[in-house]
């Protein structure tokens, strides 16, 4: 399990099976996946200091993930 907070996996645990399936079976749900971890990764790094931002970076980084989770539940919720 990753010490990074708002991973998918660590948000909904109970669906870990079916991002996984969607992963596999849903390119757009793969690109929006993806690129979430890559925004929260950044977000990280960047509440740790490890990475330099400025606070509007951040905050755009930080609405830019609520969005696309805003998508990700989306998918999830219909293909269930």
């Amino acid at each position: 399990m990753s010490h990074t907070p708002h991973e998918l996996a660590a948000e909904f645990p109970e669906k870990a099976a079916l991002i996984s399936k969607l992963k596999q079976s849903d390119a757009h749900f793969a690109r929006l996946a993806e690129r979430y971890h890559q925004v929260n990764r950044e977000i990280h790094r960047i509440d740790s200091q490890v990475a330099p931002a400025s606070d509007d970076t951040a905050e755009e980084l930080k609405k830019e993930r609520l969005h696309l989770l805003d998508e990700i539940v989306a998918l999830m919720e219909k293909a269930a």
